[in-house]
């Protein structure tokens, strides 16, 4: 799978002579480039140029004789910074990548508003969510996954089933708001993916992990994803709350509805999901985790059905849940959970 997109640093004295010459010349040739100045000001003591291609791509180059914050071990002499969802130019190809948060922070801001700009003149309707435009930036911008992800919430509401985009992407936006996963955006955006092809499945898989991360912290607990453990593993979070001296681990699955998998009954969809789940990393890993079943891709049926049969999910403890784009979350347990999640859900 593709990444999501990322910065080439390229050491080495830039002027504009050497840009037309060694990146907007190779990329005209091949795809029909234009190059301009930027939409916005690059930072200070910078120089910037803006490429648009005639594919639709994009990318963006800036340069300076002085790098002030280089990243851990570059030099800071004279250096360009590339980023783009388009080829890359042979003069680049060697060159190192960093993610977003380990360039300098003007050099990232003044890319992010130039991509965002662009983003909203392709998805004008985004505009409305600034946390999920800027924290999904890298993927919704990547060379092979920038057409899935914004179909993913643009045509089929963030796999919300029975929900228009506006408001399946405003619950999204609650759960960015805060902040609390910004540190861990070039994590968590990546897992909705950068691939040409459109896999729901895994991509509302994803959200799964999102709508968990918003239970827990209503729930008062501050979380930290992706924790590795002992067997080789990574559990989805870490789930702490102040006082109460203990780091809780959880792991989150996603049942498919009916229409969309073998299994013939929503009760039987949650038992065989959880079951995949138990049988690998949980039973690996041996106990003392909470497992997370997400119901939320599940229509109005398919979950009453599961609600008033409560199935067993063959793991404890466990929880049970579905959220609705109106914030409303119903759940139920199974087995002594140790996360307190009264403020977070109504239980049935």
């Amino acid at each position: 799978m593709a990444r999501p997109l990322r910065f080439r640093r390229a050491p080495g004295e830039w002027d504009p002579g050497r840009v037309r010459s060694q990146l907007e010349r190779p990329l005209d040739e091949n795809l029909g480039a234009a190059g301009s100045a930027p939409w916005f000001s690059p930072p200070p003591r910078y120089e910037g140029r803006r490429f648009e291609m005639d594919d639709g791509s994009l990318a963006l180059f800036c340069w300076t004789d002085h790098d002030d914050d280089p990243p851990p071990g570059a030099s800071a002499g004279p250096v360009g910074y590339w980023i783009g969802n388009t080829e890359t130019p042979r003069r680049l190809w060697k060159t190192d990548k960093y993610g977003f948060d380990e360039v300098p922070y003007g050099v990232r801001r003044w890319a992010e508003r130039e991509l965002l700009a662009g983003l909203h003149e392709d998805e004008p309707w985004l505009r409305a969510f600034p946390h999920v435009s800027w924290f999904f930036l890298p993927v919704f911008c990547s060379k092979d996954g920038a057409e899935t992800t914004r179909a993913f919430f643009r045509d089929h509401a963030a796999g919300f089933p029975d929900a228009d985009r506006e408001s399946a992407t405003a619950f999204v936006e609650e759960i960015l708001r805060p902040g609390t996963l910004d540190p861990y955006r070039a994590t968590m955006a990546g897992k909705l993916g950068t691939s040409a092809g459109m896999d729901l499945v895994r991509m509302s898989a994803t959200m799964g992990e999102f709508i968990a991360a918003k239970v827990l912290t209503d729930a008062g607990y501050e979380i930290t994803p992706e924790i590795e453990v002992t067997t080789g593993h990574s559990l989805d979070y870490r789930a702490e709350r102040e006082g109460d001296g203990e780091a809780h681990l959880v792991e989150v699955t996603r049942p498919q509805p009916v229409s969309g998998r073998a299994a013939g009954s929503p009760v039987a969809a949650v038992r065989d999901t959880a079951k995949t789940k138990t049988d690998g990393q949980l039973e690996a890993h041996g106990g003392g985790v909470t497992l997370f079943v997400d119901c939320s891709s599940f229509p109005d049926a398919d979950w009453n059905a599961v609600k008033g049969e409560r199935p067993d999910v063959r793991h404890r403890p466990a929880v049970v849940f579905r959220a609705r784009p109106s914030g409303r979350v119903e759940a139920y347990s199974k087995g002594s959970v140790p996360v307190d999640l009264d403020d977070a859900v109504e239980w049935v």
